[in-house]
């Protein structure tokens, strides 16, 4: 049987390779902020956060220009609850049009070496740690492929970002007012795909500049069929798993004629009979549009 080291190690093969060799494993803070709701001032239209949203982006002439957008730099994974430890890599995160990657490196770690998803426009696959076993973060990907075939992971870091082609995923946007999340003021809408969804979506847009800070995936099943995700911890005795899994947008600024996140966190939480809390975090340095990529980089690889 073939084990992971085919795309582990020769996944981008040129330009993409290179790129996540520059960067090299660095300590990260966790961030926390806590959401509370407010009551709305005044209601808006999810047509109107949208256009404002992609405001904050660029021109439309600069966000069409872009065909595939590259980004790489640091993460930092950390086991908060399951478990503890840290450790430190490399990452990388690729689209063009509908595809989408992400890449985790991480070398001082033997139980934990990467982590790797790949989305070709038609199928997604998490690459397995070792034969017949997935991270908790991919196991709850491989369950929630929604999330990659609605281009939403990553947010406006990726070109398959579903609010760039609202015509194409065409789906159902409601506008559910305002919270604070944190300090920060924001307005709350969500999202349904087309073809509906067991997950509950939302999407959180800075009350003044419009740019998308977070988004809350949550899903709630029976315990007999939750416990494929699993990695230790103490029982609690629930008759039901809770999954959660959370990105945050931070540190926005220009690159190119785009203003995108260089902070990106991605945290899951699982709550049932097993308690898992992981988070990463990325610090995005390079950024590179319009690269010559071979779309086998994107095909998956289980």
């Amino acid at each position: 049987m073939k084990h992971t080291r085919t795309r582990a190690h020769a996944l981008t093969r040129a330009f993409l390779f290179a790129l996540l060799c520059l960067t090299a494993a660095a300590p990260a803070a966790s961030r926390a902020a806590a959401a509370t709701a407010t009551p709305d001032k005044e209601k808006m239209k999810p047509e109107e956060v949208v256009a404002k949203h992609l405001e904050s982006i660029g021109t439309a002439e600069a966000r069409q220009a872009v065909r595939n957008l590259v980004a790489s730099g640091t993460v930092v994974f950390s086991i908060r609850s399951g478990g503890k430890g840290q450790t430190g890599g490399a990452s990388l995160i690729a689209s063009e049009g509908q595809m989408s990657l992400l890449k985790m490196v991480f070398q001082s770690s033997p139980t934990y070496p990467h982590e790797l998803f790949s989305y070709d426009g038609k199928n997604f696959g998490a690459l397995h740690l070792r034969a017949g076993a997935r991270s908790p973060l991919g196991e709850f990907f491989m369950s929630h492929d929604t999330i990659f075939k609605q281009g939403l992971l990553g947010g406006t870091l990726s070109t398959a970002w579903p609010l760039l082609n609202l015509a194409g995923k065409n789906p159902k946007l409601d506008y559910e007012g305002t919270k604070k999340i944190g300090d920060r003021q924001t307005h709350e809408l969500r999202y349904m795909p087309r073809k509906g969804s067991d997950m509950k979506i939302k999407l959180f847009f800075d009350a003044e500049t419009f740019q998308h800070v977070r988004t809350e995936y949550e899903h709630t099943l029976a315990a007999a069929l939750g416990g494929r995700i699993s990695t230790g911890g103490a029982s609690t005795g629930k008759n039901e798993v809770r999954y959660k899994l959370v990105e945050d947008f931070s540190d926005f600024k220009k690159e190119g004629n785009l203003t995108l996140p260089h902070t990106y966190k991605i945290a899951l939480s699982v709550q049932g009979p097993i308690i898992t809390l992981q988070d990463w975090v990325f610090e995005l340095t390079q950024f590179a549009f319009n690269q010559q990529l071979n779309p086998k980089d994107f095909t998956p690889e289980t």
